[in-house]
């Protein structure tokens, strides 16, 4: 099995304390930046930050659904790390300045592929289809915090 990775990058006009806390917002500001491709948001535990609990369905392509329950850990300051309990998936996010009012938030996906053709495709087709929905994530995010 080969790991699979996706990352996506924007820069956002707000400081970046505001988006780390909008993005760690799993409660409130968190659900609303999610496209179509997530149903069945639901926090279990905690829901800011350190010690949350999230559950969402992740739809990425007709066929493929990831039944999700990620467990929030905050490692270092303006980085949120999301294990899901039922795959290898890790999600970081972090979220750094990048000049007066500005920030960079970063997100990136990194699981253990499947092998053999299937695993090519996935290889070959996943990053850049989970890419594109993280840059909906961090357009909606924008969109919620820039003044």
């Amino acid at each position: 099995m080969a790991q699979v990775e996706a990352t996506t990058e924007r820069i956002i006009a707000a400081d970046a304390e505001t988006v780390f806390d909008a993005l760690a917002d799993y409660t409130g500001t968190r659900g609303k930046l999610l496209p179509e491709h997530f149903s069945e948001y639901e926090v279990r535990e905690g829901g800011d930050g350190e010690g949350t609990l999230v559950h969402w369905k992740l739809q990425a392509t007709s066929k493929r659904v990831r039944d999700c329950l990620l467990e929030v850990t905050e490692p270092s300051d303006g980085r949120l790390v999301e294990k899901d309990r039922n795959s290898s998936m890790v999600t970081t996010w972090t979220v750094t300045p990048a000049g007066e009012g500005k920030s960079r938030a970063v997100v990136t996906s990194v699981w253990n592929g499947a092998g053999g053709v299937g695993g090519f495709f996935e290889r070959a087709f996943a990053p850049k289809g989970l890419g594109r929905i993280y840059d909906t994530v961090l357009a909606n995010l924008a969109a919620e915090v820039e003044a």
